[in-house]
């Protein structure tokens, strides 16, 4: 009888002692050596123990089972996050944890440029990877958003502002964070606009689509503030704005790049400055810090009228018959140099 009760408490130290040493050895001795990268991606909600059988499966951690215990022990298992993390081989499994619940994971770019609509925008986060398209209009029509941070329009036209994100992106295919993301930015932005109370409402609105005129007409920097003044001239005197961009924002998809007479000729087109007084119903594309900057702090002169001349600048005028004879100048000059 003592012979049997030694061999069980001789096996149980035995098995007490490889658990321990597996124990040892699982925490302090990487899975690889050297290491390699692996990129790994955890989607919103998944189970610890989903992501713990993958890392294993992965070669990230040597036993599923340690590191479930391992988390569970440290307290650290629900605080894992959700998104993309370039994890190694040859880290320990403290390391692992580390990664997974406090960085911020990759960071990848997304570069949004000025004067671009909301379709298409929507467009260069699906190409990037960080969503499908159509949920980012979803989300940029999305009323409860739209309020969150004072956006006065039913969507988020005009109001997604351009710059150079660096978002880790996630497994899911939903782009509402991307579009909260520029909308928070406008929200920031619009304190360099105003440092003192940004505008809000309707003003807000028209000083958002007249700049995104601007936005559209112009890629010089130092005119931005020379073509506000003309535009603002015009509304002042109840001329007609007559410029292309609205009009062809009205066409939408079926603007197949040739602006033809008819198209400026029809009345039905709501965004047809041609036909239709004052601003148009809203803005045309999302407008950068520079034009919004330019509405606000316009040129004050005595121009009414400009026409490019066909190297990325234009030439501005007082009245018609300076206007008309620099247009006629410049086209035949376009016509000699096609």
């Amino acid at each position: 009888m003592r012979y049997v009760i030694l061999t069980v408490l001789l096996a149980v130290l035995a098995a007490a002692g490889a658990a321990g040493y597996h124990a040892w050895t699982f925490l302090t001795v990487p899975p690889e050596d050297p290491g390699r990268e692996v990129v790994f991606a955890i989607e919103p909600g998944q189970r610890f123990g989903d992501v713990a059988d993958r890392l294993a499966e992965q070669g990230v951690i040597s036993d599923a089972l340690f590191f479930r215990l391992y988390a569970k022990y440290t307290d650290l298992g629900g605080k894992v996050k959700a998104g993309e993390f370039a994890l190694s081989t040859g880290w320990t499994p403290g390391r692992v944890l580390e990664e997974l619940t406090t960085s911020a994971g990759i960071q990848r770019k997304l570069a949004v440029a000025e004067g671009l609509t909301m379709r298409q925008i929507a467009r260069v986060v699906e190409d990037a990877g960080f969503g499908t398209a159509e949920s980012f209009l979803r989300a940029a029509k999305d009323k409860e958003l739209l309020k969150k941070y004072d956006i006065p329009a039913d969507t988020a036209e005009g109001f997604l502002f351009p710059e150079t994100y660096l978002f880790t992106r996630r497994p899911d295919t939903d782009a509402a964070y991307v579009v909260e993301a520029m909308l928070k930015e406008f929200r920031r932005q619009m304190y360099v606009v105003w440092p003192g109370k940004p505008l809000e409402g309707e003003d807000l609105y028209r000083v958002v689509t007249l700049a995104s005129i601007v936005e559209e007409e112009t890629g010089a920097p130092a005119e931005r503030a020379r073509v506000a003044g003309v535009f603002l001239n015009r509304l002042a005197k109840n001329m007609l704005l007559q410029t292309d961009p609205t009009v062809i924002y009205g066409l939408g998809e079926a603007f197949d790049g040739n602006l033809r007479r008819a198209h400026l000729d029809d009345p039905k087109n709501p965004y047809n400055t041609y036909q239709r007084p004052g601003l148009p119903p809203g803005p045309i594309c999302s407008p950068g810090l520079a034009s919004l900057l330019a509405v606000t702090a316009p040129e004050i002169h005595d121009f009414y009228y400009f026409v490019a001349t066909g190297d990325g600048v234009h030439q501005f005028s007082k009245n018609l018959n300076d206007h008309i004879n620099a247009v006629n100048r410049y086209q035949k000059t376009r016509k000699a140099n096609p």
